[in-house]
């Protein structure tokens, strides 16, 4: 036989699209080349896949080899169609059955000694695979990511070698179970954090609504500290939510750690990240910490240190919840629904109104002015965290009244299943309509709301979020109707408006 099909898949975003890796043999000087929107590392594939026939003690055929990578217009990188090339090659010159390559996808980079090597986007891979009803041979170093999809066959291999054995029925790879990960997730705990009541009650409210929260204070008062909990406190991971994440992850540079399983992110980006960085890109898009931090936390410290730039690509992906990253040669949609956590100081120095503050008028001005008013406008929350008093600065063994992660997360918990049995979803992604059928108020509480919309100078856009903040307050206290303290508490996280941010 001179021509052979093989199955693989190649990364488009999220997406794992199909591909067809077809192997010509015909007459002609000894050549091999690759077509079909190969990238550099694809066409380099070339020289590791002759190696890796030839170190495995297979022939390697003296004849025209074409290889073509359809369907034509898919871009392909990476080393993951090695495998699937040397496949083709020896089915191509008969080393191998057709028939025993019928229902099976493969991927993997090949070693120049014929060893499997892992790569990126396994779990999209497999969950794709599974899908098409295709069994999936893949690097037994990428065997247990793909173990975290419950259908569907996946065979982990260590080389060239053990997979030809296994299609030539002489030994079998072993079928990859599927993963049963029990270990709970760690998280810094809440407890550790001293003093600081207002800030964590607002952290409760943030975890249990979803809602962008903004703390604001001099150095030292536990910004990060209280930042760094919230993943903590927040519900636990469903399924769905589980795997979209890890496909997010396993497609990024540094791949999925099948330990993070069910763990909610938290990232972390320096403030000199450029806003590639931040939403990803690339002429292969790929995600960015935003979407790195889909159903997770997003911590921006020293936020005007950010450049303006780069903090105004947050704005439409606070909103929709997802990122269109285009190219002139290709275009990819990450999901990005994360929950946006920002510390700053009050001013340069960080201590306003304090004696030891020399800052000019015009340098907090110019300080708060990087921070732009459409930005701030989309977040909900806007604390204050004042210096800790020295008093509470004592040792765990001590003070044993703080709560701890576990006892928040159990209210937290309890409000966010009343919030999907009510309307299916979080509070903070409630359309306008579904705010008029779900948060109603009473005539006076309307004209509370009002006064404080002229007072503070809030746009209609702020009006909503009091409304979303009101109503989680009230899911906190186990209320089913907003009332006018929970809509007063909800109107004082707004109040730094009035301070100039």
């Amino acid at each position: 036989m001179t021509i052979a099909t093989i199955y693989s898949r190649a990364m488009t975003g999220v997406h794992a699209e199909a591909v067809t890796v077809e192997v010509h043999l015909s007459n002609g000087l000894p050549s091999l080349s690759i077509v079909g929107m190969a990238e550099t590392a694809v066409k380099e594939s070339k020289d590791r896949v002759r190696s890796a026939l030839l170190n495995s003690q297979f022939n390697f055929p003296q004849q025209r080899i074409t290889i073509n990578l359809a369907p034509a217009d898919l871009p392909k990188d990476g080393g993951r169609f090695d495998l699937p090339i040397a496949l083709g090659i020896l089915v191509a010159s008969g080393q191998i059955p057709a028939t025993a390559l019928e229902n099976k996808e493969f991927i993997g980079e090949l070693g120049l000694t014929g060893e499997c090597r892992q790569v990126r986007g396994v779990l999209p891979t497999a969950l794709a695979a599974a899908g098409a009803g295709h069994s999936l041979v893949l690097p037994r170093d990428n065997a247990a990511e793909a173990g975290l999809v419950k259908q569907g066959e996946h065979y982990g291999a260590t080389s060239l070698l053990e997979v030809c054995s296994h299609l030539l029925g002489q030994q079998s790879l072993l079928m990859t179970q599927a993963a049963s990960l029990h270990t709970k997730p760690e998280y810094p705990d809440l407890s550790d954090v001293r003093g600081q009541s207002h800030a964590r009650r607002a952290l409760e409210i943030a975890a249990a609504g979803s809602h962008s929260l903004l703390f604001s204070g001099p150095p030292g008062t536990g910004k990060t500290m209280l930042a760094s909990r919230l993943a903590g406190i927040l519900t636990d991971m469903s399924e769905e939510e589980a795997v979209e994440t890890a496909t997010i992850h396993s497609i990024s540079s540094k791949g999925f750690d099948v330990k993070q399983w069910q763990q909610r992110p938290f990232r972390s980006p320096h403030h000199t990240a450029s806003a590639a960085a931040l939403v990803g890109g690339g002429s292969q898009p790929r995600p960015g910490e935003i979407s790195l931090a889909h159903h997770g936390v997003l911590f921006l410290d020293e936020l005007p240190e950010f450049d303006r730039r780069v903090l105004e690509v947050l704005r439409e992906p606070i909103e929709s919840g997802k990122i269109t990253i285009s190219r002139a040669a290709n275009q990819a949609e990450f999901p990005a629904r994360f929950q946006l956590v920002a510390a700053m100081n009050p001013c340069p120095c960080g201590y306003l109104g304090e004696s030891r503050c020399h800052c000019t008028e015009e340098q907090v001005r110019r300080y708060r002015g990087k921070v732009s008013g459409p930005l701030m406008d989309r977040i909900d929350m806007l604390v204050e965290v004042p210096a800790v008093d020295k008093a509470l600065l004592r040792s765990q063994a001590e003070d044993n009244t703080a709560e701890s992660s576990e006892q928040v997360r159990h209210r937290v918990t309890r409000a966010r299943q009343r919030q999907l049995q009510r309307q299916g979803k979080a509070n903070n992604v409630l359309e306008q309509k579904e705010i008029e059928v779900y948060c109603p108020l009473s005539d006076s509480d309307y004209q509370l709301v009002e006064k404080a919309i002229t007072r503070l100078g809030l746009s209609a856009r702020a009006y909503h979020r009091i409304l979303k903040v009101a109503r989680t307050i009230a899911d906190l206290s186990g209320s089913e109707q907003i009332k006018t303290e929970h809509l007063s508490e909800a109107i004082a996280y707004r109040r730094l408006d009035t301070v100039g941010l």
